[in-house]
């Protein structure tokens, strides 16, 4: 897995869904304004807690979980 020092998946926070930061802000949340069309101004201006490496890092974490290959697993 890849590094991703903002993002953090805590099964007490959200449901254990990734978050920025440990903050109550989901990757999906983030990925979700951002597909609807706001800009980062737009939701760092939203969310002042949040900066500008915590969007692209959503952005480079989403992209990860996309190609992660997952593989079958046979039980003999």
């Amino acid at each position: 897995m890849k590094p991703f020092s903002r993002i953090t998946l805590n099964p007490t926070v959200m449901g254990g869904k990734p978050c920025i930061r440990g903050l109550r802000v989901t990757v999906g949340m983030v990925l979700g304004l951002m597909a609807s069309g706001h800009s980062t101004v737009d939701i760092l201006a939203a969310y002042p807690y949040l900066e500008e490496e915590d969007l692209r890092e959503a952005l480079a974490y989403a992209a990860w979980r996309v190609e992660e290959a997952e593989a079958s697993l046979v039980l003999e």
